[in-house]
């Protein structure tokens, strides 16, 4: 049972690298159906990775998720995933813009950046979720949702396979909520479904 109240959400975007692959095949199995939310996941991935991430999530999940496309509108009850090698934002219109500019923390996608341009356009309506990694991207996102009323979560460095980035959020952004191993397959639905 969770001792913090926790928003329902229109956007829940949820970034990750090494390790956090594992963590999410036990999330997205776990979320219910009929949630009127966006799920958007930003994960590090290699430049020339193909569509195979994509299958894996909706082999195990039992539902589609699919890489976001330029000008895709967001559409509620989807789970998308970042193309690899891009930036992905998500434009005032609700709709996703990929973008390749220079990288950010050696990264393409950049979870700060889906973060920073999320934050912008949902404000207090989204959450953002930070999972296991080796380096500080989604430090600086999480700060921007914070500042525009959005709820921060990460994961507890005592379950990451890689603990670097979860301790480098909590040393350094506003966190609402450390996610621990017991609470990996509810908080979605907490957040989607109130």
């Amino acid at each position: 049972m969770f001792k913090v109240t926790i928003p329902r959400c229109d956007l829940v975007m949820i970034g990750g690298s090494a390790g956090s692959i594992d963590v999410l095949l036990s999330m997205l199995p776990a979320l219910k159906p009929g949630f009127k939310g966006v799920v958007v996941l930003v994960l590090h991935r290699k430049r020339y990775d193909d569509a195979v991430l994509a299958s894996l999530f909706t082999e195990k999940a039992k539902f589609p998720v699919k890489e976001a496309e330029e000008k895709e509108p967001l559409k509620p009850g989807a789970v998308y995933l970042a193309p690899a090698d891009y930036h992905l934002l998500i434009e005032k219109d609700h709709s996703f813009s990929l973008d390749y500019s220079e990288k950010i923390h050696y990264c393409r996608p950049s979870i700060d950046v889906s973060f920073e341009s999320a934050a912008d356009v949902f404000g207090s309506r989204m959450a953002a979720i930070l999972l296991s990694g080796a380096n500080a991207d989604g430090v600086d996102g999480l700060k921007a949702v914070k500042s525009k009323g959005g709820y921060t979560i990460v994961q507890s460095p005592d379950f990451a396979v890689v603990d670097y980035m979860p301790k480098q959020a909590l040393q350094h952004a506003p966190v609402d909520k450390i996610m621990h191993e017991h609470e990996t397959t509810q908080l979605l639905n907490m957040l989607l479904h109130g």
